[in-house]
């Protein structure tokens, strides 16, 4: 669980990095207040929002079992122990 929330926080930050980086290389004041107006953090939160969105809606899409699959839990069998499987 948490490797997920740490992802998707990683991906909240993509925006702000690359921005940072763009100020780095234009060789601007990066801590400097006037650098991050509210505006561009306004357009960088949301351009962080969709790709949150774009990447949760593709972890539901493609994540998972096949449809119609059934899953059988890891257990003992003959005494040893079988990890789980989808069927």
């Amino acid at each position: 669980m948490i490797r997920a929330v740490l992802t998707e926080v990683g991906i909240f930050l993509i925006p702000f990095v690359l921005y940072a980086i763009f100020l780095i290389a234009t060789r601007e004041a990066m801590l400097h207040p006037a650098s991050w107006p509210l505006r561009v953090v306004g357009w960088l939160t949301a351009a962080a929002l969709v790709l949150v969105i774009l990447s949760l809606l593709l972890l539901v899409q493609y994540s998972g079992a096949p449809p119609g699959s059934t899953y059988v839990p890891a257990h003992l069998e003959n005494g040893r122990l079988v990890p789980g499987d989808e069927k």
